[in-house]
């Protein structure tokens, strides 16, 4: 009934197998688990384990492709028409994960299903802090909050029809940032989304640095889709704050502001207690500053 689809990179695997493969097992369903390496150098010999699971399928590939690339392997390779998308380094927060989306399944008519995304409460390391607090404070919603904005969807944990992710999942370049892309695909194509209760724990927190330049890189790719014509200037909050700032004329001072104090800025944001405000500063100045030289 389900396929599970889980892309990897030098991350250990194994568990997050073994306990969805537990709750299959428990309840009896169709299963298959798929889990495709892209590119690993790292946990191989280790991860090679799970092939003495029953129903799992475990590849390794050589070249890096990037997640959305492999992702779309894994669609076109899974056997059931029910997709259930995973990252590497998650864990279920329930031990009835596996039977809620299956209930889920058979009480909505939606095509997507998304069961959200939870932290651990005890603080990280301060060099992992903001990833942290970001995760806490813009990611982990309630149900009821997230269908106020029901096409914001994180595919760390994401249940779908195999036919429409195919035909929403259409970038496959190595690129960061395009879960914006698919949930904008899904709005465009006028797919619903559920959003239920279900959810994970994310794990694999990048340090500050690194989560900095990939909240960068996101934004290239947010642009570079504008520029295309393949997404709405309007869709994120990045880009609706943009055009309220534009529209009140207070941009330039945002931007001039931004830069001003952006060393400032990036040591507070890679503090111990970061701010969200200006980590939202931060990521407008660098937005308004590419479109600048667009």
């Amino acid at each position: 009934m389900i396929s599970i689809l889980i892309p990897t990179y030098n991350y250990k695997i194994v568990a997050l197998v073994s306990e969805v493969h537990k709750q299959f097992s428990e309840i009896k369903a169709a299963f298959e688990i798929r889990v495709y390496e892209d590119g690993s150098s790292h946990f191989l010999e280790e991860n090679t384990n799970i092939q003495e699971l029953k129903n799992v399928v475990y590849k390794q590939f050589s070249e890096n492709k990037g997640r959305t690339a492999t992702r779309n392997l894994l669609a076109n390779d899974a056997s059931y028409d029910w997709l259930l998308f995973l990252d590497a380094d998650v864990l279920p927060k329930n031990s009835d994960f596996i039977a809620t989306y299956l209930k889920a399944v058979e009480i909505n008519d939606d095509p997507v299903i998304f069961g959200g995304i939870t932290y651990v409460l005890e603080a990280p390391e301060k060099s992992k802090r903001l990833r942290w607090v970001y995760g806490k404070e813009r990611e982990a919603k309630f149900p009821s909050e997230r269908r106020k904005n029901p096409f914001y969807i994180i595919s760390q944990n994401l249940l779908i029809q195999k036919e429409v992710f195919l035909q929403c999942n259409t970038l496959h370049g190595n690129h960061y940032g395009l879960d914006l892309f698919f949930s904008y695909q899904l709005k465009r194509l006028g797919y619903s989304v559920a959003h239920i209760d279900n959810p994970i724990i994310h794990l694999g927190l990048e340090n500050s640095e690194d989560f900095l330049k990939k909240s960068l890189r996101a934004i290239d790719t947010l642009i570079d889709l504008e520029n295309k014509g393949m997404m709405e200037r309007d869709f994120t909050s990045l880009q609706k704050a943009y055009l309220s700032f534009k529209k009140k004329k207070i941009l330039n001072g945002a931007y001039q502001l931004g830069g001003r104090f952006k060393k400032k800025i990036e040591r507070q944001l890679c503090s111990s207690n970061p701010n969200l405000r200006l980590f939202d500063l931060y990521r407008l100045h660098y937005y308004f500053e590419k479109k600048s030289h667009a």
